[in-house]
């Protein structure tokens, strides 16, 4: 069976993750334009079963993921006969039987197309209503005002309880059709993010999703051990700890930032009934870490580390080459805790003014820059800005973008 991801609105973030969760397989993509930027649908054949619920928990950067239909690629003209042969068959065999249509109940369905091409989806929703009516079933379609339908509307609408979303992606050798099995968690994410007890925005904060990213791309195995030697208020930890990674540090030089983490991570263990194999935080400078492990036995170090003046407006040079000197001590300390072959997955700052970016470049003697793309998606320009082999991370109008560095000791 294959399975389509749909990406964020960083095309490149959510490819290089999907690359790090199934190492080795083929993904197919495509990238196109949508209303915040662009983004890019992803099909691949994994070598077992996908529980979609339970994947795109873990998946900070595809917003929506289902089956493909095995029509194989179709031509435009060909959609229609197939998709109402889709809705048909769902119709007679719902995911879940107790609901839906075979209750009397109105059967809601969406249509989202992704693609570069304009594609008017209200003739095949009213080719699907006539077929349904005749088939004696009242049905209701879900619209919005973008030509896709997002994470909010699917889920408000139900769509993945008591209807179906019917996904089309074009791909080089027609469209391929896919039913939408789930979509990212937003509530979850939101309620992580905003209702944990402790949480330091004047020193900023690392988004949930973005969390999620780097421990994947970090390829850590889940009884493998993590640092986050600038662990602020446990982002990144926390959401280890759901991912079900079971051996986890923190470290940082605020005594408040490790109380901040310690309370979210113990609201996080009540809040979520969360199994916590074991985490430690300890009040330490990154860049004196030699008590913190043994030497070599730390599999992963994930962190985004202190990033400069969030407010006002600092001397760019001055600060560049602060942190340029914080950071190539920290990573010396990184390179003795870590294992042979471990990876560091980092955030460095790019500072922005005037349109033009101001990326830092600290040491990191005895690390090599890994690119987090496969070979051969380089080429994609668009979806690979960055000549180091690392990706951006930001939005027009932020003062400092993530640059997210990928590093594998040698």
């Amino acid at each position: 069976m294959q399975y389509f991801f749909i990406g964020g609105t960083n095309s490149a973030l959510s490819l290089a993750e999907l690359a790090a969760v199934f190492p080795g397989r083929r993904l197919d993509f495509t990238v196109f334009k949508a209303a915040a930027g662009q983004t890019l649908a992803v099909i691949l054949k994994p070598e077992e079963k996908i529980d979609a619920a339970a994947l795109i928990r873990r998946l900070g950067g595809t917003v929506k993921t289902g089956t493909v239909a095995d029509t194989g690629p179709l031509k435009r003209d060909g959609l229609p006969p197939a998709i109402i042969r889709l809705v048909a068959e769902h119709r007679l065999n719902p995911p879940r039987p107790a609901s839906g249509p075979a209750k009397g109940r109105k059967l809601n369905f969406g249509l989202s197309y992704y693609g570069n091409r304009r594609f008017e989806t209200k003739p095949l929703a009213m080719a699907i209503k006539k077929e349904l009516r005749a088939a004696g079933v009242s049905s209701r379609w879900v619209t919005s005002r973008e030509p896709v339908l997002s994470s909010v509307v699917v889920e408000q609408n139900r769509l993945l309880k008591d209807g179906l979303e019917i996904v089309m992606i074009e791909t080089g050798g027609g469209v391929r059709l896919g039913q939408t099995a789930a979509v990212q968690p937003f509530k979850e994410l939101s309620f992580r993010d905003y209702g944990r007890p402790a949480r330091d925005d004047r020193s900023g904060l690392l988004p949930p999703k973005l969390a999620q990213i780097m421990i994947n791309l970090a390829r850590v195995p889940q009884k493998g051990s993590i640092l986050d030697p600038f662990c602020g208020s446990g982002t990144i930890l926390s959401e280890a700890l759901l991912m079900g990674h079971e051996n986890l540090l923190g470290s940082d030089i605020s005594p408040r930032a490790i109380a901040d983490a310690q309370k979210n991570l113990a609201w996080l263990k009540s809040s979520h009934s969360l199994r916590v194999t074991s985490y430690e935080l300890r009040v330490s400078d990154a860049t004196r870490l030699s008590g913190a492990a043994p030497p070599g036995s730390i599999d992963a170090i994930i962190t985004e580390p202190y990033l400069g003046p969030q407010r006002g407006h600092p001397d760019i040079a001055k600060t560049a080459k602060e942190l340029e000197a914080l950071y190539s001590r920290a990573l010396r300390e990184f390179s003795s805790l870590l294992s042979p072959g471990g990876r560091v997955v980092m955030v460095w700052p790019v500072f922005r003014e005037k349109n033009k970016a101001f990326p830092i470049t600290p040491e990191f003697n005895g690390f090599a820059i890994t690119d987090p793309l496969p070979d051969g998606f380089r080429a994609v320009k668009k979806l690979y800005p960055q000549k180091r082999r690392t990706l951006l991370y930001g939005r027009d109008g932020q003062k400092v973008w993530r640059e997210i560095v990928v590093l594998t000791k040698i």
